[in-house]
């Protein structure tokens, strides 16, 4: 007589259970942030140190590639340091970061920590009443770029500029210690390229509406433009002189002349839409990402690329499934992703169709992480993407 052996049979049947509700892995492995601040800001250092940022002065930090979060000092926690809204951060090691707080006015501001975030030193406050900090990108440890909303010039502060309406930019070329105007002026105005059109500005979504590669600068704006530059970091010049600089000539009241400007075919006609993220992966080729933010599952009008350098662009003929907050090329993995709140988009022909990745709510990229509202950080699983063309 043959007995059936109960334990087997329920191993067995555990074995069957599990195999049939089995989940297919995830492209994006959340973590513990141990936060609930709503995050915009991200920087990988080297995918196992990375900083990230966001509300109520959160600035967050891990050096195991996620897998521990460490909550740092809130810069000036004494005054009103937790009210500040932390979007952008710039990291060059486990010890050495920048934050960017954007806001009306003061809160727009400046800090550095070179002891791993337990101290932090203001290194500069936004001047104009009116202006709001969108995004700091530095192209070495020395050289960097505040990108500002429009705001009008204080003559106080600017004289050469007077009280001119333009964009806000400042150069630093000491590693932050100063901050220096950039202007426009061309016999005592200034030139047409800082002047916005009638409710353009920056999307501080991401800290990505500009990018540098390969010695050039763009800048995407609300309006669709995207603003154009060849630069050097030895032109830099951060003393000031009169109160305005050209870094790119190193001469002090030169007009910063020669921006073109191109058309990019993105959704707008509001102040929720237009150009979000600039990302290139070598100097000729570019991908920009937006949309419309009130409408996040709206896909028309969601990426588009160039081929000549920003010059033209074309807009993807699959486009991502949503409204975009970032966009970033990955080397390692040879393709594009691209993230917003409604999820996130991989495309692996240069921008042409995109593939859609998840249902996420996210804000920001800096490979292999992803950072959103509520504290969210995930990093990317490459084994799990999809496969295609």
């Amino acid at each position: 007589m043959h007995i059936v052996r109960p334990t087997l049979l329920a191993a067995a049947w555990v074995i069957c259970t599990v195999q049939s509700t089995a989940q297919p892995r995830q492209p994006w492995q959340m973590q513990d942030s141990g936060a609930t601040a709503g995050l915009r800001g991200i920087d990988s250092v080297s995918g196992m140190v990375a900083w990230a940022s966001g509300t109520d002065g959160t600035v967050l930090r891990t050096t195991d590639g996620g897998a521990h979060w460490m909550k740092c000092t809130v810069p000036d926690a004494a005054t009103d340091g937790a009210n500040l809204d932390f979007r952008g951060v710039q990291a060059w090691d486990a010890q050495t970061a920048i934050v960017m707080s954007s806001g009306k006015g003061r809160l727009s501001r400046l800090y550095k920590t070179t002891d791993g975030c337990k101290t932090w030193k203001l290194l500069f406050t936004n001047p104009e009443s009116e202006g709001f900090y969108d995004a700091l990108l530095f192209i070495d440890r020395q050289h960097g770029i505040v990108l500002g909303d429009p705001a009008r010039g204080d003559p106080r502060i600017n004289p050469v500029e007077g009280g001119y309406f333009t964009f806000r930019i400042r150069v630093t070329n000491d590693g932050g210690k100063k901050w220096a105007p950039v202007t426009d002026p061309e016999f005592g105005q200034p030139g047409k390229n800082l002047q916005p059109m009638s409710g353009e500005a920056f999307f501080a979504a991401s800290n990505s509406s500009m990018a540098v590669r390969d010695g050039w600068l763009w800048m995407g704006t609300g309006q669709n433009r995207l603003l154009r530059r060849m630069i050097s970091a030895p032109n830099f010049q951060a003393s000031y002189c009169a109160g305005a600089i050209d870094p790119f000539s190193n001469s002090c009241g030169i007009p910063w002349l020669g921006w073109p400007i191109a058309r990019v075919p993105l959704a707008k006609g509001n102040a929720s839409s237009g150009i979000f993220s600039v990302a290139f992966r070598d100097e000729q080729h570019g991908m920009v990402a937006g949309g419309d933010y009130t409408k996040p599952n709206e896909s028309s009008g969601t990426a588009a690329r160039s081929a000549d350098g920003g010059e033209h662009w074309t807009a993807s003929a699959t486009p991502p499934h949503g409204y975009r907050s970032a966009v970033q090329w990955s080397e390692s993995l040879k393709l594009w992703i691209t993230a917003g709140t409604n999820g996130s988009d991989i495309s692996r022909d240069d921008g042409r169709t995109w593939q859609p990745l998840d249902n996420g709510n996210w804000n920001a990229l800096s490979l292999p992480f992803v950072v959103g509202p509520n504290g969210r950080i995930a990093r990317l699983n490459p084994s799990a993407l999809p496969t295609g063309k």
